[in-house]
């Protein structure tokens, strides 16, 4: 069972980094992003073809986010230059990364068994798999929501928080609202990327179909962080979601003990998040529920 939790944990760790760049659209730009979906896979790809060939494992990470990076830029210029909606500029990224991954591996998977990656150094030290991932996640963790604890503290970072609460209050204060949308599309998509050459490192295989299910992933563990562990400020937001994903993946793992069929997860999932969002809905029909109640005592 411990076995099982560590497992679950150090996946949690590393989708939290995918998690953070979710929120940033969802949340803070107010936009459905669907191009995470083929940015996480091409984030996988990337790292493990250059890993294949030889690349620093560290380095290859790197240029997976700058090529998720580019990935959101091309879902920004669709959306803010080509006047075409958010929903579907995202969704048209998405299907052409399909092929672009397909491209980069030059096939539908990739093996990296027996490969060095960002975790070989700390199975040096004696720690096996599931720990090394846990420290390096964590490492990785804290460096992004710190990052982007200051980032979005800075002029432009408040000035994207801006443009998604209320864009035409922030082009009213001199904001250029589609370089901000793009900025945001930009980080989210690189930070999906990072975290899918993370996993495409961890499990030691990237697929080009791997990235099928991850907003709804994304989202879940944004709700459940959001419900459990609170969003009072920025900060304790950005801690709540790496807190969500964890609990969430921690809930898989525990479903999977209790002999929920592999297959029905992205079922489960689905209901999970349906669910999380429509409780405002839940709470407008309880509380005059609840007012009738005490009237009639």
């Amino acid at each position: 069972m411990l076995q099982i939790l560590l497992g679950a944990i150090s996946l949690g760790l590393l989708w939290a980094v995918m998690t953070i760049g979710v929120y940033i659209t969802y949340r803070i730009l107010d936009i459905a992003d669907l191009s995470v979906e083929g940015s996480i896979a091409m984030g996988a790809a990337i790292a493990a073809s250059l890993i294949y060939s030889g690349m620093n494992p560290f380095a290859a990470s790197s240029i997976a986010l700058f090529g998720g990076m580019g990935a959101g830029l091309v879902t920004g210029l669709l959306h803010t230059k080509l006047k075409i909606p958010a929903l579907l500029s995202g969704i048209l990224t998405m299907i052409a990364l399909y092929s672009i991954n397909l491209r980069i591996m030059g096939k539908a998977n990739l093996s990296l068994l027996r490969m060095d990656t960002v975790y070989t150094k700390f199975e040096e030290f004696g720690l096996n798999h599931s720990s090394a991932v846990i420290l390096f996640g964590l490492l990785c963790v804290t460096g992004v929501v710190g990052i982007l604890y200051w980032f979005f503290g800075t002029e432009i970072g408040s000035a994207i928080r801006a443009t998604g609460n209320n864009s035409q209050m922030a082009r009213a204060q001199g904001i250029n609202t589609n370089n901000m949308i793009i900025l945001g599309l930009v980080i989210s998509n690189g930070l999906v990327a990072l975290c899918g050459a993370l996993i495409a490192q961890s499990q030691s295989f990237a697929d080009v179909q791997m990235g099928i299910g991850s907003i709804v992933i994304g989202l879940a563990s944004v709700i459940i962080g959001e419900v459990l562990f609170g969003k009072k400020n920025f900060f304790t937001r950005l801690l709540s979601l790496v807190l969500g994903a964890i609990t969430y993946r921690i809930i898989i793992a525990l479903v999977l003990k209790m002999g929920m069929p592999a297959n029905d997860l992205k079922m489960f999932t689905a209901i999970t998040v349906a669910i999380a969002l429509s409780l405002p809905v839940f709470r407008s029909y309880l509380i005059p529920f609840k007012k009738s109640i005490k009237g009639e005592l």
